[in-house]
């Protein structure tokens, strides 16, 4: 089921939450960074690396703190050289949704990928996770849920029409 709701990810339960992120781990935007309040010292504890991931990567990582999950799911989507774009989203959220069927994830909450101060739209994050969704979702077991955490009725408008388009409207 994928349905689309207006929250705030640090406080919405799911058995891992996605965290868009650079190469390094670090948060994209303002939304995210309250996942590292919220986790606090354990939380950030777990975001030493040794070398930088890729753009396009996922790797999961234990949560921590008051976190309404128990992991992470950090999709990288961008490096100093490599600014957010479409094809970084895309892969990274494949990457994400790889991981989360890997890790056996009942329950999946995430933010729209990509978007932020001169990154995507909302609608262009849409159009981008909701078709891979689709298509991860008719061929795995794994996330059997998915919850597409918004920050405003805008971007959820956008994720809804994105699924009415794409005929996978259950939310």
């Amino acid at each position: 089921m994928i349905r689309v709701v207006v929250d705030d990810l640090a406080f919405l339960a799911a058995e891992a939450l996605v965290r868009p992120a650079t190469t390094r781990l670090d948060s994209t935007t303002p939304a995210v960074r309250r996942l590292e309040t919220v986790g606090g010292p354990e939380f950030t504890g777990h975001l030493r690396l040794q070398k930088e991931l890729a753009v396009g990567a996922a790797v999961v990582t234990a949560a921590g703190g008051d976190l309404p999950a128990e992991f992470i799911i950090h999709a990288v989507i961008q490096s100093d050289t490599e600014p957010v774009s479409r094809d970084g989203v895309a892969r990274a959220w494949r990457s994400t949704l790889q991981q989360a069927q890997e890790w056996e994830f009942t329950s999946l909450s995430v933010p729209p990928l990509g978007t932020g101060a001169g990154n995507l739209s909302a609608e262009d994050a849409a159009d981008i996770m909701v078709p891979i969704l689709r298509a991860h979702l008719g061929n795995a077991a794994f996330p059997a849920n998915v919850s597409i955490v918004v920050e405003t009725a805008a971007e959820r408008d956008a994720f809804e029409a994105a699924l009415r388009k794409s005929g996978a409207a259950e939310s």
